[in-house]
């Protein structure tokens, strides 16, 4: 890329909104440059838990998953224990939508793969190891970006730049975007460990709810049991001095017997310990002039509900519903802003809708008490009156569906 370069569209951030939305535009004709600051996407963390809805999603740009060698995961039961006990079973096909039940993709793997499907067209280029500092401003109008990459500062100018870079964006920092914290009480640690042989052939998720704590296992995608643990908000410092006997130890406290007995036979074949500090927040005024800001840069998603590469995908989609128009009738600055503003109306909806959903469930989970720990010592009973299941189902269709409906229509 020369320096002064322009393209129509910069997306900042290849995650699963910048990539999706890169591929949707170049797939369409329109030039895109996708910059992404790191060189691969191994990164500590990455969501994996894909809904019907994302998956939908991803079936619009052209990607089932199971097709393809993207290494995944489809958890054949789902399993909830409180205070240790076996409260609810439910088979993966019962929650199936368009006969798509929930699936553990390897995220690495899918955005290469979409880059991949994106590079196939003229109009995409990829920038890998390139990280914006700036936005280029002129007469109060966003014109492109100050790039760092290995080979030095370059300036990219461009009719809209796209922030897909995530909850630390940068194009929400320098775009002077606004976002209202909505509270997370908790943080979450994620670890990797071998699966019992019948929990891999079963291949069954769980979820422990008790002790103020929550617990989420569930099959790897490449391989071994995935380990979701939270916990109040800067609990895991103190845990984490006491050394990884005593953390493994309180982990197994929570778990029930079979996977306790694991958990403490292989606690030193955890890998890949890393602690997520969950937020919940959501920019008001998601598109200023020249600039949009999509997916986690425009709302920080709660871990609750695994919704956050699924409402990225669907942000995307939007996304090119609105701007595929506006850029191939000339990419005028005030059609463009015009359908860039448009985006976060249809959008908003949903993501304050789920926002709101996800911040229930810790309140009761985390809560310490006598209170709080009758009320969890009731949901067994609870769960089994058909009017609270009819409850549970709806609420359970919301976080596998969606709440709005999305269509791909450019």
């Amino acid at each position: 890329m020369r320096e002064g370069e322009s393209t129509p569209v910069v997306v900042v951030g290849a995650g699963p909104a910048g990539a999706a939305l890169a591929l949707l535009l170049a797939s369409r004709g329109l030039a895109v440059t996708l910059v992404e600051r790191q060189r691969d996407f191994e990164r500590e963390f990455r969501g994996e838990a894909m809904m019907p809805s994302g998956l939908e999603a991803l079936a619009a740009l052209g990607v089932e998953v199971e097709r393809t060698a993207i290494p995944h995961a489809r958890p054949s039961e789902l399993e909830i224990y409180i205070e240790r006990r076996l409260a609810v079973r439910l088979d993966a096909s019962s929650v199936a939508d368009a006969g798509r039940s929930p699936l553990l993709v390897a995220q690495p793997a899918l955005l290469e793969h979409l880059v991949a499907l994106a590079s196939r067209y003229e109009g995409f280029r990829f920038l890998r190891g390139a990280a914006v500092r700036e936005l280029l401003v002129e007469n109060g109008r966003v014109g492109g970006v100050r790039l760092e990459t290995a080979a030095g500062e370059q300036r990219l100018a461009a009719r809209l730049v796209v922030g897909a870079d995530g909850r630390a964006s940068i194009v929400r920092r320098r775009g002077g975007f606004v976002a209202r914290e909505r509270g997370t009480p908790m943080d979450v640690v994620w670890v990797r460990l071998p699966a019992p042989e019948d929990w891999a052939r079963r291949g069954a998720a769980r979820a422990y709810v008790g002790g103020g704590h929550l617990m989420i296992v569930f099959p790897a995608p490449e391989g071994g049991l995935q380990i979701g643990w939270v916990i109040l908000k800067g609990g895991y410092g103190e845990l984490k001095s006491r050394g990884i006997e005593d953390w493994v130890r309180e982990m197994a406290n929570h778990a029930s017997g079979d996977l306790a007995s694991h958990l403490r036979a292989h606690a030193e074949h955890i890998t890949r310990p890393f602690l997520l500090s969950a937020a919940t927040d959501r920019v008001t005024g998601w598109a200023r002039p020249g600039v949009l800001v999509i997916g986690d840069a425009a709302h920080t998603m709660s871990p609750v509900g695994g919704q956050g590469i699924n409402l990225a995908l669907r942000d995307a989609i939007v996304a090119a519903n609105r701007l595929v128009p506006a850029l191939r009738a000339g990419a005028e600055p005030a059609a463009l802003d015009a359908a860039a503003a448009a985006i976060e109306a249809e959008r908003g909806p949903e993501i304050d809708r789920i926002q709101a959903l996800a911040a229930q469930p810790p309140k009761l989970v985390l809560a310490r008490g006598l209170l709080p720990r009758l009320a969890r010592s009731a949901l067994p009973f609870l769960l089994r009156l058909p009017p609270v299941r009819s409850l549970g189902a709806r609420t359970g269709g919301l976080f596998l569906r969606g709440v709005t409906a999305v269509r791909l229509s450019v």
